[in-house]
């Protein structure tokens, strides 16, 4: 691929759309992979547009997860985060981005 884009996102957790989304950058763009690869499965990257690729390393959106989760809990508590009026309906993958009916 000739060019390429800036930034690319992969969320789904899968081996060739991490590749793909790497792939699909151009010299110098950011590759942010989201999903979550399975354990001991390999990602295989272009080495020379690797080294010159936007790098960074971050796990779990780079959450503090144990000064985190107290904190919420404690918005929680205090009422200054409401969780209990979001929609938890289970819904099947193409309904995601229809509205549910309350």
């Amino acid at each position: 691929m000739s060019g390429g884009v800036d930034y690319s996102f992969e969320a789904v957790g899968l081996k060739k759309l991490a590749e793909d989304c790497f792939d699909c950058i151009k010299p110098g763009g950011t590759a942010t992979i989201i999903g979550m690869i399975p354990v001991g499965q390999k990602v295989e990257l272009d080495g020379p547009k690797f080294l010159t690729s936007a790098k960074s390393r971050h796990q779990q959106g780079s959450n503090r997860f144990r000064i985190d989760m107290l904190r919420y809990i404690d918005f929680y508590q205090q009422g200054r985060l409401n969780l209990d009026d979001n929609d938890h309906a289970a819904r099947k993958l193409p309904d995601v981005t229809r509205p549910s009916a309350r």
